[in-house]
């Protein structure tokens, strides 16, 4: 590991002040899925008491969404180590192996699902943007393999705003999946490489995905694959068609809150843009912890290995709407979507940001 991680794990491993603001650990309940104790395993692997393969579980219990570094007021940065210790894991062959089988799916058809076949109904609707524009409506493997109704709306809202842009049929994996499970090694720069050179030739990269977004535009820049993609996130592009006249909105006078996915709010610091889509077709309120303080709902991957966690991660961000009395939860990530739609409840409706333009 870095001297700079061991430094950060040797720091936070004291206060335990950002426990109530990780979505893992308040799900849970157990010491063991906060920063600090996530920290003191570490702490004890560079000291030689454990290896790296008895606390490479607890790595995976940790979303990375980054809430207890925003809320750290010493500045120690969790995600930071515990990426740095995933890396070391991947490297010394010490992933748990439920990981590696995701893994080396991702390495062997780009998704760690292990999906080769589309959905017949988004292979059509693919299908009718196959030739080349200026522009590339790139989906990302949660909405291709997974959800491809939430695709197919994607491609609807363009459609919609009269858009002429280009779905690919063979979309390249972004190396979000691989970025997440284990960081910067060769094959995850490898992986995003080979994406980049696919989309050199477009001038706009929309992101429907915000996972593949903040892989796009942070870690493309900070690790150096090139050729750079020019990617804007759909919020933003979505956003931008509204103020155009492009899109055309009805407001209903629904009010409803807004989820913000940390990858806009707190790695990409984009908070706006979606509220000025819901503005335009409804009121948008906010729950307790919105923005850059926003509270992680759960994701797709995650669900592969912990799904009765997801769920109740889930669960507790419905009960946050509920607290401000909200009935209607509006997102703009596909695994929240997903995570969220899992719940099995009846008082708060999920949308996305496709569902009220589309409505």
């Amino acid at each position: 590991m870095t001297e700079n991680s061991k430094k950060h794990i040797d720091s936070c491993r004291f206060c335990w002040m950002c426990r109530h603001i990780c979505p893992i650990g308040n799900a849970t309940g157990l010491e063991r899925n906060t920063a600090r104790a996530r920290a003191l395993g570490l702490s004890l692997v560079n000291r030689g008491v454990y290896d790296l393969a008895q606390v490479a579980d607890n790595l995976y219990e940790c979303a990375c969404c980054g809430a207890c570094t925003k809320e750290c007021v010493t500045g120690w940065d969790p995600v930071m180590f515990v990426k740095d210790a995933r890396k070391d894991a991947a490297l010394q062959g010490k992933l748990p192996a439920y990981i590696e089988k995701l893994v080396d799916a991702c390495l062997e058809t780009g998704n760690a699902y292990g999906k080769t076949e589309l959905d017949a109904d988004l292979k059509k609707a693919i299908a009718d943007h196959a030739a080349v524009t200026d522009t590339v409506l790139f989906l990302g493997v949660d909405a291709r393999y997974l959800m491809p109704s939430e695709a197919i709306k994607s491609i609807r809202v363009l459609e919609k705003a009269g858009v002429s842009f280009t779905v690919l049929e063979d979309e390249p994996a972004s190396g979000q999946q691989l970025e997440y499970l284990v960081g910067a090694i060769d094959e995850t720069k490898q992986q995003m490489g080979r994406c980049a050179e696919a989309l050199k030739s477009f001038k706009t990269v929309i992101a429907a995905d915000v996972q593949d977004a903040k892989v796009f535009m942070r870690e493309y820049k900070e690790w150096g694959v090139t050729p750079a993609v020019n990617c804007v996130t759909e919020t933003a592009y979505l956003a931008n068609l509204l103020k155009e006249g492009r899109l055309t909105a009805k407001q209903t006078g629904k009010h409803v809150v807004y989820q913000d996915p940390f990858q806009l709010a707190r790695d990409l610091e984009e908070t706006e843009p979606a509220r000025e889509v819901i503005g335009a077709y409804a009121i948008c309120d906010e729950m307790l912890c919105h923005g850059k303080d926003t509270m992680w709902a759960g994701n797709l991957l995650m669900n592969e290995w912990m799904p009765d966690v997801m769920l109740k991660v889930a669960a507790d961000r419905i009960n946050n709407a509920l607290g401000v009395k909200a009935d209607t939860i509006v997102t703009a990530s596909v695994g929240e979507y997903a995570a969220l739609r899992a719940v099995a409840q009846n008082q708060v409706a999920v949308l996305s940001l496709e569902d009220l333009i589309l409505a």
